[in-house]
C-alpha cells in the first residue's frame, strides 16, 4: 500500500488545463502596488480628519490600498468637501462591457466619507451607515476619467450625513449618492 498522495492542484496558480479559445483574445493585465495601510492609518491618528486628507493628497501619507486598486486620488480637500479622481479601464468591466457599478459605488462611498472625515477632530473615526446610489448613465473607459466630490449635509458628533455624485469627462452626471455615517472615536 502506498503512503504518497497526489498534490492537490491549486487553480490560482496553475495554468488551464485546457487552453483558452482564441476568441478570448489577448490576455491584458495590471499591476497593482500599495504601501503598508498602517502606516497610513497610524499618520491619521496623528491628524484631524482635514489634515488626514491633505497628508494624502500632498503625498506625506502613503494612499489606502484601495485607492491604489480602483486608480483613485485625492485632487482637492477641504472642510466638508472632497473631489477624487479615478482612472477607468477594462480591467472594471462588468459582464454587459461597461464599468461595474460597483466601483461607481466604491467612489461615492469614498467621497462621501472622506467629506465627513474632513470635519472630525483628531482622534475620531466614521463608518457608513447606509448608503442610496442613484446610477445615471453608463461608463466605460471611453468615458474618460471620472471625478467624484463629495460633500458634507449636516456633520454630527455621533451621525453625519453626504451626498456624492460622479462626473464622466464631459462633465456630465454618472450617479449620484445620499450617505449617513457612524462617528466614533478611534480606539488608541
Amino acid at each position: 500500500m502506498s503512503t504518497e498522495t497526489d498534490p492537490v492542484a491549486d487553480p490560482l496558480t496553475e495554468a488551464p488545463a485546457d487552453p483558452v479559445p482564441a476568441s478570448w483574445g489577448e490576455p491584458r493585465s495590471r499591476t497593482v502596488t500599495w504601501y503598508d495601510p498602517l502606516v497610513t492609518a497610524a499618520g491619521g491618528r496623528e491628524r484631524s480628519g482635514l489634515e488626514t486628507l491633505e497628508a494624502l493628497r500632498d503625498g506625506v501619507l502613503p494612499p489606502p490600498p484601495i485607492s491604489e486598486l480602483v486608480q483613485m486620488d485625492v485632487v482637492a480637500v477641504e472642510h466638508g468637501r472632497v473631489e477624487f479622481r479615478c482612472v477607468v479601464d477594462e480591467s472594471v468591466y462588468n459582464p454587459i462591457g461597461v464599468v461595474h457599478g460597483g466601483l461607481v459605488c466604491t467612489l461615492l462611498d469614498s467621497v462621501a466619507g472622506c467629506a465627513v472625515h474632513t470635519t472630525l477632530p483628531r482622534g475620531v473615526g466614521y463608518t457608513s451607515i447606509e448608503i442610496k446610489v442613484t446610477y445615471q448613465r453608463a461608463v466605460t473607459r471611453d468615458s474618460g476619467p471620472l471625478t467624484a466630490v463629495g460633500t458634507v449635509v449636516k456633520p454630527g458628533r455621533r451621525v453625519a450625513f453626504a451626498e456624492g455624485q460622479v462626473l464622466d469627462a464631459a462633465g456630465r452626471v454618472v450617479a449620484t449618492a445620499s450617505s449617513s455615517l457612524l462617528v466614533f472615536p478611534l480606539p488608541d
